[in-house]
């Protein structure tokens, strides 16, 4: 006599692995934080601007020419707008110039942010959004890297070569982050290959200390020392056994220096060490607009949009990911499942 499966047994099935991580318990907690929520809809909207941004400020000039639409600006069919969203070429981050008037003009039709040092301010903010999420990706995605890889080296071996990265850590942090990074920049001719530089040799150290220190507390259990008689190789114990342990920490950090390095570079920008004269960048933005932020006499606030629209791009950008950081920070606390 055989036992027939219950038909309920039969009509469950496991659920995909992917969606496990969704269950967990700090992925509810995050899900469920409303600031995290927050700024996950902020940071949604500066993506899809940044997708969208040929739609939303048509490109014009060079950039135009150099995409071969038509002199009427964008409209020349899917074909085009998939070029300009992802093959743009450099022209594209050139702001549109209306004017060569440096007397900053209201918004009107043609410019609905108004326009600074006869610049568009709303295609540089427009345009800008992909200026800052392409550069702080990049930047972000290399110290994670490399901060991987040197501090798995200083945690899992530590003697001498332990010792000689932590002075070189050291070093680091003994520094301001942003003053070295504009004496890195202020070596070099301005541009996106120089800040790039200038961030990842100073970005990797965080990413480095933060594995280190979970690998000196993880390297000693017993499920690492059986791996280890079972002949696993050092590799194998570091990125098997060891790094899955660390990725809490290391992707709460890449969200807040996704917020923070963009400020960084928009700094840069602003102190005149950044990108050319006229690049699509917020912190440009906000450079055109030092000599008016104060009207003529009798009327302080009549030049109030170049400085408010570009500050209030980078303050919502830096938010958004900051709001997110914080509460994935609070989400991953071991502390909250004890």
């Amino acid at each position: 006599m055989t036992t027939q499966p219950h038909p309920a047994s039969m009509s469950e099935s496991p659920r995909p692995a992917r969606l496990a991580w969704l269950r967990s318990k700090p992925a509810r907690r995050l899900l469920g934080d409303s600031s995290a929520r927050i700024g996950l809809a902020i940071i949604a909207a500066f993506v899809l601007m940044a997708v969208f941004a040929p739609a939303l400020a048509p490109p014009r000039g060079n950039c135009a020419r150099d995409l071969g639409l038509p002199a009427t600006g964008f409209g020349a069919g899917v074909a085009a707008y998939l070029r300009e969203t992802f093959l743009a070429p450099a022209s594209c981050a050139q702001i549109t110039r209306i004017s060569f008037s440096p007397v900053p003009t209201p918004p009107a039709p043609g410019a609905p942010f108004g326009t600074s040092q006869g610049y568009d301010i709303y295609y540089g903010i427009v345009w800008g959004a992909r200026t800052m999420l392409r550069l702080g990706l990049i930047i972000v995605l290399i110290n994670l890297v490399t901060g991987t890889v040197i501090g798995a080296i200083s945690g899992y071996h530590r003697g001498v070569v332990d010792n000689v990265i932590q002075r070189v850590i050291d070093v680091i942090f003994a520094f301001p982050g942003l003053i070295l990074t504009v004496v890195l920049v202020a070596l070099f001719k301005p541009s996106a290959a120089t800040i790039l530089l200038a961030f990842v040799l100073t970005g990797w150290a965080s990413y480095a200390r933060i594995l280190r220190g979970d690998i000196l507390r993880t390297r000693e259990l017993e499920y690492v020392d059986a791996a280890r008689s079972l002949g696993a190789s050092d590799t194998r114990l570091i990125f098997r056994h060891i790094l899955p342990n660390s990725l809490t920490s290391l992707l709460t950090q890449v969200v807040l220096d996704l917020g923070t390095v963009p400020l960084g570079i928009a700094a840069l920008s602003f102190l005149g060490l950044g990108f050319p004269v006229g690049y699509a960048d917020w912190g440009q933005l906000m450079n055109f607009a030092r000599a008016w932020i104060q009207g003529p006499p009798g009327q302080p606030l009549a030049y109030w949009f170049v400085t408010v629209f570009p500050a209030a791009a980078i303050l919502l950008f830096s938010l958004g990911w900051n709001l997110v950081g914080d509460a994935a920070r609070d989400a991953f606390d071991p502390r909250q499942d004890a």
